[in-house]
This record gives structure tokens, sequence and C-alpha cells, in this order.
């Protein structure tokens, strides 16, 4: 039996128009222990959802697979409608609830990470929303005069260096100040009124969700996921899939869209690594064993 470490990550929500929530980040998976065979496994990386026109609620994220994981794909935020503001999506992380005249939106639920921030009841103008759930925090509720932060994602060593992934994007604003994303690739929401006050996008390969935006504006796409992973170099045949790297002993391959990751055994097979005893060692005992049956000392 041989494992591989596998880091899978959703592909980032879209935030809102209209004074918009944050998206949620793409959901976070990570096995440190995850059993292979010697096989061709299907990779999917989820993209980013692109944000929709101004008066709807952000879209979700793509799923991303690897083998028995999946990371979903983060929930979009909730838009302004009037008086009762949009939730936001569920989602790996769920997606900033918007503002509402009368009843803000709450955030969306997240499956495989956190839930997002609500929005505020519209007050004094300043109208603000939630932020996005990150992988390791909540998305910020909106106060009186803030739409709230993105939650902060989750930093992983898999590739020989700390990266952090799977940050909410933050919400947007109309007079209010607006949230910034999540650490992880999350999406800074805009503050504004007018076409130009759009959110920003999160970052791709690490599934950050979109920022909301300004009052009449577009909401800032989810930055699509990425699937990793890490082994053994010794313990593995030629492997190949994704972009190839070494770290110490170990090899990553790195997917950054769709791909095949081919498992291959290393050149004495893997039938005798039983309990940490390696192929050589086990053939050598069998043959001490059969020469003392056959009387050979």
């Amino acid at each position: 039996m041989v494992t591989v470490k596998a880091l899978v990550i959703g592909g980032g929500g879209s935030g809102s128009g209209a004074i918009g929530g944050g998206g949620g980040a793409g959901g976070y998976q990570y096995n440190s222990a995850l059993t292979v065979t010697a096989q061709a496994y299907t990779i999917t990386v989820g993209t980013g959802a692109n944000a929709p026109a101004v008066s709807n609620n952000g879209n979700n994220g793509v799923d991303s697979t690897f083998s028995t994981i999946t990371a979903n794909g983060g929930g979009g935020g909730g838009y302004y409608p009037g008086d009762v503001g949009n939730d936001g999506l569920n989602g790996g992380s769920g997606g900033g609830g918007s503002v509402g005249d009368s009843t803000a939106g709450n955030g969306g639920t997240g499956s495989q990470g956190n839930d997002g921030g609500d929005g505020f009841d519209r007050v004094i103008l300043k109208w603000t929303s939630g932020g996005g759930g990150g992988s390791s925090a909540l998305g910020v509720d909106a106060t009186t005069d803030a739409s709230g932060n993105g939650g902060a994602g989750t930093s992983n060593s898999i590739t020989g260096s700390a990266v952090v992934y799977a940050g909410g994007g933050g919400g947007g604003a109309f007079l209010g100040t607006a949230g910034n994303g999540g650490t992880g690739g999350g999406g800074d929401g805009n503050v504004g009124n007018g076409a130009s006050f759009t959110g920003f996008s999160g970052t791709d390969g690490l599934g950050g969700g979109g920022g909301g935006a300004g009052n009449a504006a577009t909401g800032g796409d989810g930055g699509s996921g990425v699937v990793i992973i890490s082994y053994v170099t010794a313990d593995f045949g030629t492997c190949t899939g994704g972009t190839k790297t070494t770290d110490g002993s170990n090899t990553v391959h790195t997917f950054t869209s769709s791909g095949t990751f081919t498992v291959v055994a290393g050149s004495s097979g893997w039938g005798g690594k039983i309990q940490g005893i390696s192929p050589g060692k086990v053939n050598d005992r069998a043959k001490a064993n059969i020469d003392k049956i056959q009387g050979v000392e």
C-alpha cells in the first residue's frame, strides 16, 4: 500500500453586483495519506464563477475532484433587490448576504469551509453587505458603516513552501467602506455608485471568492481552484500529469487545469512493501526460510 498527500481546492464563488455580498471561497480538502494504486486518475480543477449581470446573485464556483476527494465550489454572494436583501449562496464556503431596506440577507452555509457574513439593514444610506466565508474563518458581518471582510484562508506547505488557499471575497458597499478580501486569494469589494465600481476578482489557483460590487455594478469573478499531489519519490515509478516539481525527497504534481494523474509503481513493485518492510528484505527473508526447510545452512 502506498499513499500520497493531496490538496484539492474548489473554484471560488463570484461576488454579487448591486451592493453585493462577497463570494465564498472554494472548498478546502486535504488528505495527508490518501491510498493510490497504479492507474490513471482523472483530475478536475474547478473554474471560478463568472460574475453575473448586475441584478442577480453571484454564481457558485465549480467543484474540484481527485480520486475520492471532492472540494465544492464556493457560494455566490447575495445582491440587493430592495426591501429584503438576498442571502448568500451555500458552497464550499458560503457567500456573503446583501444589504436590505428592512431585512438584510444572511450569509450562505459553508460545507468545507465557513459561512458567509450577514448584510446590514439599510441605515443612514451607508448600505453595506457581508463578506464571503473562507476556509479558516467566517465571512465578517456588515456593520452600519462597513461591509464585511472575506474570511481568511488556510496555509498549506504541500509544495514545499507555505501558501494560503481559499480566502473569501469582501462585501461591496454604496457609501460605507467596502470589505477586504480574505488572505488566500479573496477579492476586495468595491464602494460607489455606477457601473465602474465592480468587485475585484479572486485569485486563480487559490480558489478565492470574488468581491462584491458597489451600486449598479457587477461583482468580481471567483478564482479557479487547484489540485496538488505530493509523494515520496523513491516509492514510485515515473508518474505523470500536471506541472512536476521536486521538494527534497518528494515529487509534487500541480494541476491548475483539468487533466490526468498517472500513477506508476516503483521498479520493485509494491507487493512486498508491507508494514514498512521493503521488497528486497522480504525476498531475503523468504530465501532464508526456504534454505532452512531444505536443510541448507
